[in-house]
């Protein structure tokens, strides 16, 4: 969930998102484009020796690429970092996660695309040879339904798939729009393989339409250039988190950043995001099914102190471990080594050792 600010709140209540921002970064984004070209006047070359806290990150993704030995960490374009003004996806890539060399822009947002604004929460899986890009774009001047009692302004966003031959890109869009229906708000959509080999992409209602926000799916082509027919899949509300009170009902809540991770045991788990007294948190269900259908139950979130948008990889020397930003604002990748207890995770510790001085 990346451009938008949210005003901080009491117990699970989301007093609005200030989508204003979004729409002011958009604005900034486009007179930039006017002014220096649609890719930026000049790409800024990438740099070497970087260590995490040199690197802004919101909703980071890392691929572990077992062919190179290398780790692929993807999040949204930003042109001070690239040189280019136009909304993408850019990448960092190490050998060891603790020395990074980048950014590289590997995808951008085509001319006549559907929607142009936002970027957010790119992730990248690799999936039968090819390497599937999955971003969230919004176009703030297409209105789409509102809900009874209108939030904010909702209009067109949703998640789109680029596809390419390697994970350095560049990624080319598998359609001209979202891949959820486009008269949903959505965002942050992740690939999930389910046990016959179908594809599915999960993804996060907005709160901003629905009030309470709903992690929804739909199945996609085998190929993935679109959702098969038939409406998405509702799995669980974002009132059904653990600190949410039902006697206590708020107005809005929200779900952000799913993942799905198959444990040992075989026990389907979700990580997902909220916010918990006005602070964002990674928190993770369990299916009690074991399959995707449900029925989901919330479990403990894993991190708090302003924390989320988390995703799940293994080290080539098979370590699992967990990525996500802190804080929610000026955010900065944090590692942490995680044990699969096979029907739920444990933080084994927080990698501080890997960020190194900052420069």
């Amino acid at each position: 969930m990346s451009g938008r600010a949210i005003r901080r709140s009491t117990g699970c209540r989301i007093l609005a998102v200030a989508l204003a921002v979004g729409a002011l970064i958009g604005a900034v984004a486009h007179a930039s484009r006017q002014a220096g070209g649609q890719s930026g006047s000049a790409n800024a070359a990438p740099r070497s020796g970087l260590r995490l806290p040199d690197m802004p990150l919101h909703d980071p993704w890392i691929l572990a690429h077992r062919a190179s030995r290398t780790y692929y960490l993807y999040t949204s374009n930003s042109a001070r970092m690239t040189g280019i003004s136009r909304t993408g996806t850019m990448v960092y890539k190490s050998k060891d996660l603790a020395i990074w060399d980048g950014p590289y822009n590997v995808f951008q947002v085509p001319d006549g695309f559907w929607a142009s604004q936002g970027g957010w929460a790119p992730e990248v899986h690799e999936h039968k040879g090819r390497f599937y890009l999955f971003t969230t774009v919004h176009d703030s001047a297409k209105v789409i339904a509102a809900p009874p009692q209108v939030v904010e302004k909702t209009y067109a966003r949703g998640t789109i798939i680029a596809a390419s031959d390697s994970p350095g890109g560049p990624f080319v869009p598998v359609k001209n729009g979202p891949i959820a229906p486009e008269d949903l708000m959505t965002l942050d959509g992740t690939l999930y393989v389910d046990p016959s080999g179908a594809p599915w992409m999960v993804f996060a209602h907005e709160w901003i339409q629905t009030r309470n926000g709903t992690m929804e799916a739909v199945r996609l082509k085998p190929d993935l250039s679109s959702a098969m027919p038939g409406p998405p899949r509702v799995l669980f509300k974002a009132s059904e988190a653990p600190w949410c009170d039902p006697a206590k009902p708020q107005d809005t809540y929200v779900t952000d950043g799913p993942e799905l991770f198959r444990t040992r045991d075989g026990h389907l788990l979700m990580l997902w995001s909220s916010w918990e007294n006005g602070s964002y948190v990674q928190t993770v269900a369990r299916s009690k099914s074991g399959a995707l259908e449900g029925p989901w139950e919330q479990l403990p979130p894993l991190v708090k102190e302003d924390s989320g948008h988390g995703m799940l990889f293994h080290t080539f020397g098979g370590q699992l471990m967990m990525v996500l930003h802190r804080p929610f604002r000026n955010a900065r990748g944090k590692l942490y080594d995680m044990e699969d207890l096979g029907d739920h995770l444990r933080i084994v510790r927080e990698r501080t050792d890997l960020d190194g001085p900052s420069r």
